[in-house]
């Protein structure tokens, strides 16, 4: 399954269960252990961990085996690694305090940003 297929049932699954502010950032060139970053909010440790489990469910039935999750129940932030795609799902205090679209942002085109809902 081609990266932008992942990234497809990753943004929907997502959005179905009400992830915030949900953005997608195109690292291509930027790394070479990923092509695509979503970073995305949850409301409590117990949605960001269901967040990432009900992706990885829905790509498991696609054949596609999640290469690891970091974080569980009491995390502020848990990792979702599925190769081509990586998934951060993190509280709004954790997701301010890292800043992860600034820090990968590097250059001052928002070309590569696409944000949904």
């Amino acid at each position: 399954m081609q990266a932008e297929q992942i990234l497809k049932i990753v943004q929907e699954v997502l959005d179905e269960r009400k992830g915030q502010n949900i953005t997608t950032l195109d690292v291509r060139g930027k790394t070479s252990f990923t092509d695509y970053m979503v970073v995305v909010t949850g409301t409590s440790d117990r949605h960001l961990k269901s967040l990432c489990d009900y992706v990885a469910e829905k790509l498991k039935e696609s054949g596609i085996k999640p290469l690891g999750i970091e974080g569980d129940l009491g995390s502020d932030w848990v990792l979702l690694d599925l190769g081509d795609v990586i998934v951060h799902a993190m509280n709004a205090q954790a997701r301010g305090f890292y800043q992860l679209e600034k820090l990968w942002s590097v250059d001052d085109s928002k070309e590569s940003e696409q944000q949904i809902g």
